[in-house]
Parts: C-alpha cells; sequence; structure tokens
C-alpha cells in the first residue's frame, strides 16, 4: 500500500508491511536527506506532491512491479512530504520476493520510476536561499 505521509518515516514498518515467512528477502531503499548537494550546505528539503495523481501512480507502480518481476509478492512505497530535515527518510520502498536478485532489480526499478513519473517535487533550503531540485515534468 502506497503512502504520502507528513510523519516521519519508519524503516522498520515499511519492512513489515511486506514481509512473509514465504518470503526468501526482503530489499529495501532508503532514500535520506544529505547536508551537502551542489556544494552548498542544506538545511532540509521540502516535499510537494499532488497527492490524488501522486496516489494513483503510486498504486499503479506497485501492482506494476508485482507483475512485471516473477516472484515479487509484495511492494511498499512511503513518501514524505512537507518538510524533512538532515538525516530523515524521506522515501522508503519495501519489496518482498521470494529471492534477492528479483527483489533488488524491482526495488530498483521501482525508484527509478518514481523518481521518473511521480508527482512529487522537492524543494532545497541552503544557507542563502532556496530552489526546486527535482521532479518530473511539470515541477514548480
Amino acid at each position: 500500500m502506497a503512502r504520502l505521509q507528513t510523519e516521519p518515516l519508519s524503516i522498520e514498518d515499511a519492512a513489515a508491511a511486506v514481509r512473509s515467512d514465504a518470503d526468501g528477502a526482503v530489499a529495501l531503499f532508503v532514500g535520506t536527506v544529505r547536508d551537502r548537494n551542489a556544494g552548498r550546505r542544506v538545511r532540509y528539503l521540502e516535499y510537494e506532491a499532488y497527492d490524488a495523481m501522486a496516489m494513483r501512480q503510486l498504486a499503479r507502480l506497485e501492482r506494476e512491479t508485482v507483475a512485471r518481476f516473477p516472484g515479487i509478492r509484495a511492494v511498499e512505497i512511503r513518501h514524505r512530504t512537507g518538510r524533512v530535515d538532515i538525516g530523515q527518510p524521506s522515501v522508503i520502498v519495501a519489496v518482498a520476493a521470494e529471492h534477492r536478485a528479483a527483489a533488488l532489480s524491482a526495488c530498483s526499478h521501482v525508484i527509478d520510476e518514481l523518481k521518473r513519473t511521480v508527482p512529487i517535487w522537492k524543494k532545497e533550503h541552503f544557507e542563502g536561499g532556496a530552489c526546486w531540485i527535482e521532479g518530473p515534468p511539470g515541477a514548480p
């Protein structure tokens, strides 16, 4: 089940949401806010989403991934919105599968497609200013 949330993300909760005794692997991608980008000291990031469309796209991406990668049993995508401070997770992708190769491939696919297609935009606040730096076409 996909989620957009303003509350901090839990790696443990995301992994538990997909894991079962039928799985031999749970692959996780955790994107965190770093303190530097493009030579600037980052203070925090701010994420905005077109919520209804983003939720549809995330749910579609979860379903498409399960269908596309044999052995994938479950996919969970969680993304923060609002302010996210240095060191905090901004996105978690959890994939459960029979075998590690499928789980790792599917996890990589999900984060790449999320960045490419889901209407979530990232604004970087740094010392001396702020700018929009990432999002699919149509970013603010």
